[in-house]
C-alpha cells in the first residue's frame, strides 16, 4: 500500500486538472487500490501547505486555504463577467439543470445565445440530459471546473441565501419585479458576455 501512495501522490502531484479512481485505476498497475491509497494519501496531508480535495468524483491537491494569500499575483484585470453573464451563471448553479426557458423566466428577460456560448466556452457551464418534455429542451449545468474555480466539492456547497446576506451580496439588488428592470439581452448590448474594466 506504501507504493501504491506513492503513486497516487505521484500521478497527482503531475496533473493540474482533478483525476478520478478510475483514471488512477488506469494508469496504475493490475491489481491496485487507488480508493484505498487517496485515504493514505489525505491523511499525510492533512495540516500540511497543499492538501487533497475532492471534486465531484475526482481528486487533486490544493493549496491549504490559510496559505493562499501566498499564491496571490496581483495583475491588471482586462475584462469581468456582465451583469447578464453572472445572473445566468447563478440561476443555473442554483437551479441545475435549467432550461434556456427557465432561465429566462427566472431572469425576466430573454437570454442571448452569446451569453450561455461563452459560459460554455469557459468551461464553466456544459450542456445535460434533454428533458423528457414537448420539444425535448437542453439544459444546462455547472462543470467541475466551475466547482473547482470556487472551491466547491459539489453544487450543494453553494452558499444559501442567509450566507449571501451576511457576506451583504443581495442588499444591493432591488427585490425581484421592483424597479431596475432590464430589457431584452440583445437591447441591452448583451451581445457579449464581457465587459472592459478600463475606465
Amino acid at each position: 500500500m506504501a507504493e501504491q501512495t506513492r503513486m497516487v501522490e505521484a500521478i497527482l502531484f503531475a496533473t493540474a486538472d482533478p483525476v478520478s479512481i478510475k483514471e488512477l485505476t488506469g494508469r496504475m498497475p493490475h491489481g491496485c487500490n487507488p480508493a484505498e491509497a487517496l485515504v493514505h494519501v489525505g491523511k499525510r496531508y492533512e495540516g500540511r501547505g497543499v492538501h487533497l480535495v475532492k471534486i465531484e468524483d475526482a481528486y487533486a491537491f490544493r493549496t491549504a486555504p490559510d496559505l493562499g494569500y501566498l499564491m496571490q499575483k496581483e495583475t491588471v484585470e482586462v475584462r469581468k463577467l456582465s451583469r447578464a453573464a453572472i445572473e445566468t451563471l447563478a440561476i443555473i448553479a442554483y437551479h441545475q439543470p435549467a432550461t434556456r426557458a427557465e432561465i429566462e423566466e427566472i431572469r425576466g428577460v430573454s437570454v442571448s445565445r452569446g451569453t450561455i456560448d461563452q459560459l460554455i466556452e469557459l468551461e464553466w457551464v456544459r450542456l445535460g440530459r434533454r428533458r423528457m418534455t414537448p420539444g425535448r429542451p437542453v439544459t444546462f449545468v455547472v462543470t467541475a471546473g466551475f466547482l473547482d474555480h470556487f472551491g466547491l466539492e459539489n453544487a450543494r456547497d453553494l452558499p444559501g441565501l442567509k450566507e449571501l446576506r451576511s457576506a451583504g451580496l443581495l442588499e444591493n439588488r432591488p427585490p425581484p419585479g421592483t424597479g431596475d428592470v432590464d430589457g431584452d439581452d440583445e437591447d441591452d448590448g448583451q451581445e457579449e458576455l464581457f465587459e472592459d474594466n478600463d475606465e
